[in-house]
């Protein structure tokens, strides 16, 4: 940051000037009269000191506290003048301030935009608050003793008083000197008095010492107090303290109470200064600016109004960031912003690479600091990257336009120095209560890349595309990251503005006249690899602090570790080797570690350069043997390796060891032109053979040098005769040079690298075939052994099985399920085989399996079959069942066939030669016939035979029409993907069979066949156990599985049950017939027959037809009758005419049937409740074949409902919500429950009730709020607000008033001492007019008020419609068109808007007209694609205003209940006033 000026980056806090606590010289020490002396110097002392400590400058202070950034000045210190004449001068009300453009003294003169002395002016110079301590002057005490019966000495009084009453005077003028000056410009003035706690005494301060004894209490200082305080003009507010020694943490509580009681007056300061800031701001914007833009460059002009705003918005923004008012600096911090990029895309009013231009560019780049600093604040992480991209970016292409674009080192300083200043903030922010967020890719899919990218060479997950993993990611310049990304992109920045500057002094030093430009100057003078070492070295630092570590592989980063890397590039640079060499060896290790061979091999060879530099010979021996193992792609560079290798060891004679590098393999490490010696190991002989008895260990020795011109090829096996492990011990390779001796152990750890690969394709003469795979990594070669290979097992070679299991899938339960398994012997020897075969438990409950085999059979296991001995290439087969049963799902079938050599000499039974193949069957089982079965129960409608037919009451004989009817339909289908062979006796569909016929037919999967059964039920009579009959029947089918090659499975059975059937165990029931459908306006039969199933017991019966308004028929017939006597066995009928008056689902009218004669069960007697409400009659409907409803209590409806007939009630949609406000307006609602002279009678999801509610908050009315749906047809409501259904209403005189008040059904509306108002935007003028001095929400003058109506009018008829339009619109070309013109139309009402309301900084009727509007907009732009954006920018904020003001956030219920309303409105079912009017192309009401 120390490119800034500091006082443009700092975070700026109110500033308060403290004077009177220096150091008091010895001649001006205090009189010993009061024996403490030295208290006042320890209490100045620790004041300074408490006072410094309260808030220190610094950048990143998000801490919104009452404390002040505290400078001790002297007491006679003097404020810079405010105009350069003095208030006295005439001219003086015309003058600027000494820092103004419009100064010829000014070093802005005549078109600066802001200077860091300004900023200074008000952090260091002129303070918010000044507090000054002083000495209150204390009379010396007489030493003398007195008596204490002694009178008191009145002319000692007198002189004490006079001389208080001197110095008072004096010290209120000193006063009344400093209050001048602070007067002047508006800065507070506090004094605090320090006094002794003699003085002070039992004085009502908290800072008093409350152990003062009360005979030294001095009544007269209250008065001098009052006196110093009228004489020095002081205010009554915070502005004098009275303050005696105390101790340290009083006198902290001291510090901390001053601060609040003075924080106030501090911003009220700023708050002037915020004021006088925009009183200019707006005058200026009203002048008109004539000084053409165009003319010569070297024509001084004044200022531009661009940089006018930009002047006093970055003032404006100070003030506010002075008053802790972060998102008020916010906004003007972006608005000098934008204006700045406004200057700059102009280079007629900003020349390129002037002065002023320099200027605004550090400006620019300081307010892009601030804002993203706000942003931090309140950890808007997002917000505060994209406006530095967006800066970055914009100023970029500044850039390529003024000629200092990427290919300039200017260009790339700048850059650097913007990434430098993010990464600053950061760290410092970090370091306190910024909370950087971490972007961790999914931990899951990472463990999955590392384990298939083994030791790092791999860097490609198996199963993801490259796309898949990008998609995984984000972009890291899209995503806020920790100080040291930041610190990286610098530095790789810088390193590019050093390329570009060497380019640039080479270009130079081929010129004649070498350049003189400033710039280039003092580019020499920067130290550029300095700069780099110190960002990469934050870098590493801070990756190393937020490096996301794997638990399961904990590695360094390799962004870490390359950072790292170009530290160590940057030493070497620098001619710095050491550090070099020692960062190398670092990251050599952990690459070493971790596998990073690819990485490796640069880093070797700067590492070798440092080497020699330095002239480590050991070193450099031991890099380039491990430069030559790694085999370089270019063979000329290995070439070279080898001879300065050879060089080296030529020169110096030494020894060296080393046990941690490893030569890697090369077909010739040293060229040759002669034959190679080929050595053959098998046709020769082998390394070493060991035999099965064998147990001691033998080294094996072999001459492996090379000969000059020499190659050795090695091929061949170890072979033992039995199972055993071989461990190789120790493996090191010997170079040996003149005198020089190297040793390299191969380490069994590392792992395989791939290698440059060729084949020798002759050796007369010598010819290599290159070996160029498709994929490199899969050929990979190595002369040490991996680690893999450093402890082998040798075991017997598996046998060699070819096992074929074949099925016809799926399995049917029940059917016995062949698997045929087929065994082939392929090996060379013969073997014994036998199989094994497990069937594991299956989670589904109720099912079980059977395997048959052989002659063995189990649920679960067999174990044992033999398959024989099979000669090489002989064959065997046996057939496996599977039996499932129980429930349908997977069987897993487990079979192991374990085969034995017979030639097998081992001693141990556990080292037999038997190798076990497994294959596991996952068998799909299904049921083969899928049944479904459905019963109806139907009551006969046929008429019965009347109490004289003597079948009525023959028990003997069977009598059809009283019995109910079950209807079984069982519904057989294929449900298997093979065929089937069907035998027994079934219906096809629409194809009749005889029951006793049977029929043999194949059957396809999706083939259906039923069979119906109808049986008639008698009544259960009363003390019947058998109400339930058990299943009448079952169906059995047989069936066998066709083959796909024609064949016939066995012979299976599948049973099917038929349902248990119920009785009707019924006394009294009412059957209700209607026809369906209905004509309109014609009338339709409406039949109940009430039947006694009793045999001995009759019924008095009551039937009632209970209408409601909102029924849609006529009725015609009873409306209450009663059947006195219904005999045993017999019926009755009720007829009814209706008339449906509606369209759609229309609710049958209310129904109770009624048996008045309680029942009597013997235990007791009814009671007389009993008797009075009766028994409730069941209802059934017998076109459906249900009830209607379920046997209710005594006095409970029974009625048949539409739900249960097939109809559905067709109400109002609108009548259906939520009955109350939720959220933040039932709070409101509850506090205005109060009776008053203003009712509210409003409905809490109407958009026009929000108007007036809105209002009549801002206003601060008093009101009463009833709740109301004017869709519901509720009598209450009717009877107070509208005339809904005349017709239905019993009028009464206030019924009638209230019609003619209010004849429409709608809320909002009013009542006010018993007169009613209606539509909102009436009501909003009304409640003006009515309460004109309660916070006007129109403006006082005419024309303006004018203007608020036109608005307002232009909202209800253009901006309300059409967002209504859009909302019911459903045609996705139509939505498209009104979204087109609703954009439009807020686009002309925004171009109106001042700002940050319509009318400008007040609140008015405008903005409560088009607010609950505003609010509700989420709908479109959830479901129509609308965007605030696509306004415009002032849109944006304006509703964002709109949607935060209290009164609106106050009046709004939950969402959820919103939506439930709306969701008809997007769907265009609602059937509101407003929905039928937008439908109908009307006007809304």
């Amino acid at each position: 940051m120390n490119s800034y000026p500091p006082e443009l980056l700092t975070q700026l806090a109110p500033v308060m000037f403290v004077a009177g606590l220096d150091p008091v010289p010895s001649t001006e020490q205090p009189t010993p009269a009061t024996g403490k002396g030295n208290d006042f110097v320890i209490l100045a002392s620790r004041l300074r000191e408490t006072l410094q400590a309260q808030r220190k400058v610094s950048i990143w202070q998000p801490e919104k506290m009452k404390t002040f950034q505290v400078i001790l000045v002297d007491k006679e210190i003097r404020f810079p003048p405010r105009k350069l004449v003095p208030p006295e001068d005439a001219t003086y009300s015309a003058a600027h301030s000494p820092l103004s453009p419009l100064t010829p003294t000014s070093p802005l003169y005549p078109d600066g935009l802001i200077a860091p002395i300004w900023i200074r002016k008000h952090t260091s110079l002129i303070p918010s608050v000044f507090v000054s301590f002083m000495r209150i002057y204390e009379y010396p005490s007489s030493n003398a003793a007195t008596n204490p019966l002694d009178l008191p000495d009145t002319n000692r009084e007198r002189e004490r008083e006079a001389e208080e009453r001197k110095r008072d005077t004096k010290l209120a003028a000193e006063i009344a000197q400093r209050k001048k000056s602070t007067n002047e410009y508006g800065v507070k003035l506090t004094v605090v008095l320090m006094a002794s706690r003699k003085l002070l005494g039992e004085l009502k301060s908290v800072y008093s010492d409350p152990q003062a004894e009360q005979s030294e209490y001095d009544p007269a200082l209250d008065a001098r107090l009052t006196f110093i305080r009228r004489q020095s003009g002081l205010d009554s507010r915070a502005a004098l303290f009275v303050l005696s020694p105390v101790s340290p943490g009083e006198l902290g509580e001291f510090v901390k109470s001053l601060q609040q009681a003075l924080y106030e007056p501090a911003l009220e300061y700023y708050t002037n200064h915020s004021k006088r800031v925009r009183r200019k701001r707006n005058r200026h914007s009203q002048t008109n600016y004539s000084n053409p833009i165009s003319g010569p460059s070297n024509i001084t002009r004044p200022l531009r109004p661009e940089g006018w705003t930009v002047r006093y918005e970055y003032k404006m923004a100070c003030f506010a960031e002075f008053r802790g008012e972060d998102e008020v600096a916010l906004k003007h911090y972006q608005d000098a912003h934008s204006m700045l990029v406004v200057m700059f895309g102009s280079t007629a009013i900003l020349p390129p690479r002037t002065k002023r231009w320099a200027e605004a560019k550090v400006l620019a780049d300081c307010i892009n600091f601030k804002i993203c600093k706000l942003y931090l604040y309140n950890n808007e992480h997002a917000l505060a990257i994209s406006h530095y991209n967006s800066h970055v970016r914009i100023f970029s292409d500044f850039s390529r336009g003024w000629g200092i674009g990427e290919e300039t080192y200017e260009y790339w300083s700048w850059i650097a120095r913007q990434y430098r200043v993010v990464s600053e903030l950061l760290e410092q922010g970090s370091r306190s209560t910024l909370t950087i967020p971490v972007h961790r890719p999914n931990l899951q899919i990472l463990l999955n890349t590392n384990s298939t990218a083994g030791n790092g060479r791999n860097y490609t997950a198996n199963g993801f595309e490259t796309e898949t993993l990008r998609s995984l990611g984000i972009n890291p310049s899209h995503a806020l990251q920790h100080a040291g990304f930041y610190y990286l992109m610098a530095a790789k920045c810088t390193e590019t503005r050093r390329a570009r500057f060497l380019a640039t002094l080479e270009l130079e030093g081929s010129q004649p006249t070498p350049s003189s430009s400033p710039g280039f100057t003092n580019e020499r003078k920067v130290d550029h690899l300095a700069l780099i070492l110190e960002l990469y070295t934050k870098a590493y630092e801070l990756f190393k602090k937020h490096i996301v570590v794997n638990p399961h592989s904990p590695t360094q980063s390799r962004l870490t570790l390359w950072i790292a890397y170009r530290i160590a590039q940057t030493y070497y640079q620098s001619a710095k080797y050491d550090m070099a060499i020692r960062f190398f060896e670092r990251i050599a290790t952990i690459y070493r570690r971790e596998g990073w061979d690819a990485l490796l091999q640069p880093l070797l060879s700067t590492w070798y350069a440092c080497a020699r530099e330095v002239g480590d010979i050991e070193l450099s021996i031991k890099l380039m043997i491990e430069m030559m193992g790694h085999s370089p792609a270019n063979p000329e560079e290995a070439d070279s390796l080898g001879e300065d290798l050879l060089a080296i060891l030529k020169v110096t004679t030494s020894a060296l060891e080393t046990t941690y590098y490893i030569l890697k393999g090369r077909q010739s490490t040293v060229p040759s032109t002669d034959e190679p010696l080929i050595v053959n190991i098998p046709e020769s002989r082998p390394i070493c053979h060991i035999s099965a008895s064998s147990e001691d260990q033998r080294e094996v020795d072999a001459i492996l040098r090379w000969e000059p011109g020499g190659c050795f090829i090695f091929s061949g096996n170890v072979s033992c005769e039995s199972p055993t492990t071989i461990r190789i011990d120790k493996l090191v390779w010997t170079l040996a040079e003149e005198k020089w001796t190297i040793d390299v152990a191969v380490d069994f750890d590392t792992s395989r690298q791939t290698l440059s690969t060729r084949w020798l394709a002759s050796t007369e003469p010598r010819r290599f075939l290159p070996i160029r795979p498709e994929n490199p990594s899969s050929l990979r070669q190595d002369i040490c052994f991996p680690a893999s290979a450093s402890s082998n097992s040798v075991r017997y070679r598996s046998h060699e099985l070819d096992v074929v299991l074949s099925h016809e899938s799926p399995a049917y339960l029940n059917e016995e399920f062949p698997i045929t398994i087929s065994i082939s012997n392929i090996d060379t020897r013969p073997l014994d085989v036998i199989v094994n075969v497990l069937v594991p438990p299956t989670e589904f409950e109720g099912a079980a399996n059977t395997i048959i085999m052989d002659d063995e059979r189990s649920s679960n296991f067999i174990k044992g079959i033999p398959f024989g001995l099979l000669a090489p290439g002989d064959r065997a087969e046996k057939i496996l069942y599977l039996v499932p049963s129980g429930a349908s799902g997977d069987r897993v079938v487990d079979i192991s066939i374990q085969s034995k050599a017979t030639h097998s000499t081992a001693i141990e039974p556990e080292e037999d030669d038997i190798t076990e193949t497994t294959r596991m069957l996952v068998i799909s089982t299904s049921d083969p016939l899928k049944a479904t079965q459905t019963i109806s129960y139907r009551h006969s409608l046929g008429a019965w035979p009347g109490l004289a037919d003597l079948t009525t009451f023959d028990g003997d004989t069977w009598n059809a029409i009283r019995t109910s009817e079950a209807l079984v339909e069982t519904r057989l289908e294929c449900a298997g993907p093979l065929p089937l062979q069907e035998r027994g006796g079934m219906q096809v569909i629409d194809c009749s069979v005889d029951i006793d016929e049977t029929l043999s037919a194949e059957y396809y999967p999706g083939d259906e066949f039923s069979y119906m059964a109808r049986f008639a039920l008698s009544p259960a009579e009363d003390g019947e156990d058998d109400k339930v009959i058990p299943s009448p029947g079952t169906y059995r089918v047989s069936w066998r599985r066709i083959g796909k090659n024609g064949s016939l499975g066995s012979l299976t059975s599948t049973v099917i049950p038929l349902p248990a059937l119920h009785r009707p165990d019924e006394g009294l029931i009412a059957l209700l017939s209607i026809p369906s459908p209905a004509t309109l306006h014609r009338p339709i039969p409406l039949t109940l027959t009430i039947r006694n199933y009793h045999a001995t017991r009759s019924a008095n019966i009551l039937v009632q037809l209970e209408l409601d308004a909102s029924d849609g028929f006529i009725v015609a017939g009873l409306r209450s009758g009663r059947l006195p006597i219904l005999m045993p066995g017999t019926e009755e009928q009720f007829v009814w005419n209706l008339i449906p008056i509606e369209c759609g689902h229309i609710r049958i009218p209310q129904i109770k049937v009624i048996d008045k004669r309680p029942t009597f069960t013997g235990v007791s007697e009814p009671t007389a409740d009993m008797v009075s409400k009766g028994e409730v009659v069941k209802i059934v409907n017998v076109r459906l074949g249900t009830p209607s409803s379920v046997r209710a209590t005594s006095g409970e409806s029974s009625t048949a409902h539409g739900d249960n007939l097939g109809t559905v009630l067709m109400t109002i949609p609108d009548a259906q919500i939520f009955p109350r406000a939720t959220g933040p307006a039932a709070t409101l609602v509850e506090r205005h429950q109060k009776s008053a002279d203003l009712v509210l009678y409003a409905g809490w999801f109407c958009p026009s009730v929000q108007r007036v509610w809105i209002a009549l908050e801002e206003k601060g009315i008093k009101y009463q709020y009833k709740e109301v749906n004017p869709y519901k047809k509720e009598k209450h409501f009717i009877g107070e607000l509208s005339c809904l259904e005349i017709f239905t209403l019993y009028y009464t005189d206030e019924v009638c008033r209230i019609q003619i008040l209010i004849p429409k059904a709608l809320s909002p509306a009013v009542e006010y001492k018993g007169r009613a108002i209606y539509e909102s935007l009436v009501i909003c003028e009304f409640l003006e007019d009515l309460y004109p001095t309660q916070k006007p929400l129109l403006p006082v003058e005419p024309t303006s008020r004018a203007i608020a109506r036109i608005w307002i009018d232009f909202i209800a008829k253009a901006i309300v419609p059409g967002q209504q339009r859009l909302v019911q619109a459903q045609e996705p070309g139509q939505q498209t068109q009104l979204l087109k013109e609703y954009i439009e139309v807020l686009q002309k009402f925004s171009k109106e808007i001042k700002g940050p309301y319509f009318l400008g900084e007040e609140f008015s009727l405008v903005d409560v007209a088009i607010a609950p509007w505003i609010v509700r907009d989420y709908i479109i732009r959830e479901n129509r694609s609308f965007k605030r954006e696509d306004v415009s920018e002032i849109w944006v904020k304006y509703g964002n205003v709109i949607e935060t003001r209290n009164s609106i956030v106050e009046t709004q219920s939950e969402k959820k209940h919103l939506n439930e309303i709306y969701g008809r409105y997007l769907r265009d079912e609602a059937q509101s006033e407003t929905a039928k009017a937008v439908r109908a192309g009307r006007v809304i009401p």
